[in-house]
């Protein structure tokens, strides 16, 4: 019996020394679970927030030039591509027939009037005769006719006048604005139809449009600026590569009717300035807008955010060297660093190396 009692504590003894060992062995393995890492302190710096659009460059005033008359080109009095002012010509239809169908119409005018004329004084003389009863009631009816019709005949011919000189004045194609043309689409002895036939397209020149579009939940923002006048100048500019800024600054004109059912977007519209020519209907650019996140602004590494099912989140870490995750709202990215707009505070400690080690409550090492 005593020699079983014995044996039962030395096993008792052996499983407490087991014991032991193995709350030391993890208390040691936690001391070694601590995850290397990187860290930074958050920090405030200057910061210009601009969020850009793909915009593109229309003209304030385009036209397709089209004939109004039908006939030959008989001249074209521009290069293509060249510069005009607002009434220089721009192509001739042979005038030929149009200025003898005016001419025409005159004489046919000029024999109206001599007609009305005539009757005019046919009708003094019916009416002296008729004081006199020397005449007819019937004939004096007549020669009363005969002025209305006559009358009726000189408004028409001088409606056909007007009409022959409109065709006629119509054979000689003007600029409708000051702008620049494209390239000819006819040439000399081309015939042409009234309405059809494409000349070339004019385009203004000073001030251009862009045209972008934004997303639905940004209408608001862009309603106040449009309401805003006192906006700073540089709020809306141009980019044209990295470090390519155009040097004249835009204005917000035009917001569309309404956001696009399918799309959810609407379209809109900054003038800018262009009198050096250097921005070409149909380029397509970087429009740069002015955001929210301008002078002291929370900037971390880029590389610290992490993102979960549409969320960002960053790796603080605490006094106890323990990381918790904090959800983040981000703003600019500025090079390698991005604006957080909420959710850190200057001075904190976040992860920015290690990050795919890691997880809630994981206790970390700070490398230097």
């Amino acid at each position: 019996m005593k020699k079983f009692l014995w044996i039962i504590f030395v096993v008792g003894v052996a499983g407490v020394v087991s014991s032991c060992g193995s709350e030391a062995n993890t208390q040691a393995g936690q001391g070694q679970q601590a995850v290397s890492v990187r860290a930074t302190s958050v920090t405030s710096k200057h910061v210009t927030g601009l969020d850009l659009y793909p915009g593109t460059v229309v003209p304030l005033n385009e036209v397709e030039i089209r004939p109004q008359v039908s006939g030959y080109i008989s001249k074209i009095f521009v290069e293509d591509g060249q510069e005009v002012t607002k009434g220089q010509k721009l192509y001739e239809i042979d005038r030929s027939k149009y200025q003898a169908a005016y001419e025409q119409a005159q004489a046919t005018l000029k024999s109206a009037k001599a007609n009305l004329e005539r009757v005019k004084k046919d009708l003094e003389r019916y009416e002296a005769l008729d004081k006199q009863d020397a005449i007819a009631k019937q004939q004096l009816d007549y020669a009363r006719a005969d002025i209305l019709t006559a009358e009726s005949q000189v408004t028409s011919a001088e409606a056909q006048v007007r009409s022959t000189l409109t065709d006629y004045n119509y054979s000689v194609i003007n600029a409708p604005f000051a702008g620049t043309v494209g390239i000819s689409q006819v040439r000399l002895g081309a015939q042409v139809s009234a309405g059809q036939s494409l000349l070339n397209t004019l385009s203004s020149n000073d001030p251009v449009l862009v045209d972008f579009v934004v997303n639905e939940r940004d209408v608001r923002r862009f309603s106040k600026m449009m309401r805003n006048e006192n906006l700073p100048d540089s709020t809306f500019t141009i980019q044209f590569g990295k470090n390519d800024v155009y040097q004249h600054h835009g204005e917000l004109t035009t917001i569309d009717r309404a956001v696009g059912r399918q799309s959810g977007t609407i379209n809109m519209r900054v003038e800018f300035p262009n009198p050096a020519g250097e921005l070409i209907p149909g380029m397509t650019l970087n429009l740069r807008v002015l955001n929210q996140d301008i002078g002291n602004q929370i900037a971390i590494p880029y590389k610290a955010v992490t993102e979960q099912m549409g969320e960002y989140f960053v790796y603080v870490i605490g006094d106890d060297s323990v990381v918790h995750q904090q959800n983040v709202l981000l703003g600019t990215k500025v090079g390698a660093e991005i604006v957080v707009r909420e959710g850190l505070k200057p001075g904190q400690k976040i992860v920015v190396e290690g990050i795919q080690k890691l997880r809630e409550g994981a206790k970390v090492q700070i490398d230097a």
